[in-house]
């Protein structure tokens, strides 16, 4: 016969027991709480499943052995829908945790039988909160027995890095990151917060970005004014550079004239002093002839 899959098996153990998810409003929402924050703390995990008043059938064969925990968690599952928890269709794996939200119905004797089951059945833990009554309780499996823990205000679950806190007889749930359980509306609330802040962080983004823009106008401006005034500078740098070689040429020049101004100095004081050397050696031959009775004249 071949294996049944697990759509088959869920024609035989049928998905609903008839009974409703929950009897008020107010277990509905810690059921839903618990429910959708543990989605949270498993959500990058695969292996782990998390469901919400699904029927589980721990005995292959026996349709009447079952119970719907509130909430149950079962590590190593595959996260993929399921309309029941076939324990033998899950490598015989029980869910290791279980929350159960009391409402005015439940009875102490139907506890005791659902603590029993979980007990026959391999829960490791399992927790009961009275949102009405404002009681909470916490069973740990040691030596193979559920057994009530002494939690004082906190408990932190060593299976699920889940710490549990009774403040004022209302309980807390924190996920391993610290950040607590929120309920949809909370979710929503802190969404549509997350959203403003986006909102208000792009519009300042965009105001600094307008802010930048002309800043960045201001500055290519103010560079284009400089680097007009730089131009401006060199230009007339150039022009006095101009100014100061032609004045140089100029200098040149004047020095070059007086040179030769004094050259020429020189030179008609050379000739005067030779046209004087002349008329002094004339002078001195005339001299010279009268004295030998020679009229300088008739020569």
């Amino acid at each position: 016969m071949r294996t049944l899959i697990k759509e088959d098996l869920y024609k035989i153990y049928p998905s609903s027991d008839g009974k409703p998810m929950a009897d008020n409003t107010l277990q509905w929402e810690w059921i839903a709480l618990i429910k959708l924050g543990m989605d949270a703390v498993f959500k990058d995990r695969p292996d782990v499943f998390v469901a919400g008043d699904l029927l589980w059938y721990p005995v292959e064969g026996r349709v009447d052995i079952r119970v719907a925990p509130d909430v149950l968690v079962a590590i190593g599952a595959p996260k993929e829908s399921r309309g029941s928890y076939i324990q033998w269709a899950e490598n015989n794996m029980p869910p290791q945790v279980v929350v159960e939200i009391l409402s005015p119905s439940n009875t102490a004797k139907e506890m005791e039988k659902k603590l029993a089951f979980y007990q026959t059945y391999g829960v490791q833990e399992y927790y009961i909160y009275d949102p009405i009554r404002f009681t909470f309780k916490v069973y740990a499996r040691q030596n193979d027995f559920l057994e009530e823990q002494l939690i004082g205000d906190e408990w932190m679950s060593p299976i699920l890095g889940v710490r549990w806190s009774m403040k004022n007889g209302i309980l807390e749930l924190y996920r391993p990151d610290g950040q607590p359980f929120l309920s949809y509306l909370e979710l929503l609330e802190e969404q549509n917060a997350a959203i403003e802040e986006l909102q208000e962080q792009r519009e300042a983004m965009k105001k600094t970005l307008q802010q930048l823009a002309e800043q960045e106008r201001m500055i290519l401006a103010q560079a284009k004014s400089i680097e007009q005034e730089r131009k401006k500078l060199k230009a007339e740098k150039l022009r006095a550079d101009v100014e100061w070689q032609r004045a140089e040429e100029e200098s040149l020049r004047a020095e070059q004239e007086k040179q030769r101004a004094e050259q020429e100095k020189q030179r008609a004081e050379q000739e005067k002093q030779r046209a004087e050397q002349e008329k002094l050696e004339k002078e001195k031959l005339i001299q010279k002839l009268k004295a030998l009775g020679i009229d300088p004249d008739s020569i």
